[in-house]
C-alpha cells in the first residue's frame, strides 16, 4: 500500500517515523492487533495516536493512546504513523492511558442498529466482524418466528398463530427480553400447573400477571 493511502492528507503533517516511538511502559490493555491491522490495511490511518514527549517523565516518545495501532502499523511494516503530541507528567500520563481504555469499556451498542449497519455493507472487511459474528448478532436480535398451535384454546379446533416463548427469551408485542434457564423452567412449571387446572392455556398470561400483582400488594401491606 503506498504511503499516501496509509496516512490521509489531513494527517500527513503529523507523520513521524514508527521506530522513534515506544509503547507505554505499563499499558494494562490487551488488544486485537490483527483486527487493527486489517482496519489499517483497508482504511488507512483515520485518526492520530497520542504520544507523550516525555520531558516530565524521562521516557521520550511514549505512546499514551493508540499502543495497539502502533503495534499493528509495525506488523504491517509501516515506516510512519500520524501522531499528536502531549507533554505531561507521570500521573497525567497514567490517567490518560487508563481513561482511554476505560471509556471504551463503558461504551455499549444498539445491537439492532449495529446488525442493520453490518448487513447493509457489501462485505465485512475492515469492520472487525466476520460472518459468524454477524450471524450471532442476527440470532440475538431477531424476533421469534410465529408458531402454529393445534388449538386456539377455545374449543373451536382452529389453529392459532401466536408470537410465543422462544427458549431463552420472553416476548410481548415488540418487546423481547432474555431470560435464564431457571426462569424458563419456572414458567414451564407454572404453565403445566395452569393447564392441568383449566384444561386450557387461555388466560395463562393474565394468571401470571395477577400472581405478580398479588405479590406486590402483599409486600405493600
Amino acid at each position: 500500500m503506498p504511503a499516501a493511502s496509509r496516512i490521509p492528507a489531513s494527517l500527513a503533517d503529523f507523520a513521524v517515523p514508527v521506530d522513534e516511538l515506544v509503547p507505554y511502559h505499563r499499558n494494562p490493555r490487551t488488544g486485537d492487533v490483527d483486527s487493527i491491522s486489517e482496519s489499517l490495511s483497508t482504511h488507512g490511518q483515520y485518526r492520530a495516536i497520542v504520544v507523550n514527549r516525555g520531558t516530565l517523565t524521562g521516557r521520550p516518545n511514549e505512546i499514551l493512546a493508540g499502543n495497539h495501532t502502533y503495534k499493528a502499523a509495525k506488523q504491517l511494516g509501516w515506516a510512519e504513523i500520524a501522531v499528536t503530541w502531549l507533554d505531561v507528567d507521570d500521573e497525567a500520563a497514567a490517567k490518560i492511558v487508563v481513561v482511554d481504555n476505560r471509556t471504551s469499556d463503558l461504551a455499549g451498542y444498539d445491537t439492532l442498529l449495529l446488525a442493520d449497519i453490518l448487513q447493509d455493507l457489501p462485505d465485512l472487511k475492515g469492520t472487525g466482524y466476520d460472518q459468524d459474528q454477524l450471524d450471532q448478532l442476527l440470532d440475538e436480535t431477531a424476533l421469534p418466528e410465529p408458531i402454529e398451535l393445534p388449538t386456539d384454546g377455545a374449543g373451536t379446533g382452529a389453529a392459532a398463530t401466536v408470537e410465543y416463548l422462544q427458549w431463552g427469551y420472553l416476548q410481548w408485542s415488540s418487546t423481547r427480553v432474555r431470560i435464564t434457564q431457571a426462569e424458563v423452567e419456572l414458567l414451564d412449571a407454572l404453565y403445566k400447573a395452569f393447564v392441568g387446572d383449566h384444561d386450557s392455556d387461555m388466560g395463562f398470561g393474565w394468571h401470571v400477571l395477577n400472581e405478580e400483582h398479588r405479590a406486590l400488594e402483599g409486600e405493600a401491606a
